[in-house]
């Protein structure tokens, strides 16, 4: 039997990807890289968005 895919409204911007850490270049006393976790504006580290119909309330 075939199976139904999920119909899951992604973010457009990060394509799901929502988080995404980037390195500094400085290194940590024991010498692990700093990173920094960025959040996707659009979503804010959901990685879904809410279909237009639902995300217009009001005039």
């Amino acid at each position: 039997m075939p199976q139904h895919a999920q119909n899951t409204p992604v973010c457009r911007d990060c394509d799901g990807f929502a988080t995404a850490a980037i390195t500094t270049g400085t290194l940590h006393a024991d010498g692990t890289r700093v990173t920094l976790r960025l959040d996707c504006p659009t979503c804010q580290g959901t990685g879904r968005t809410l279909p237009a119909t639902l995300a217009r309330t009001g005039r």
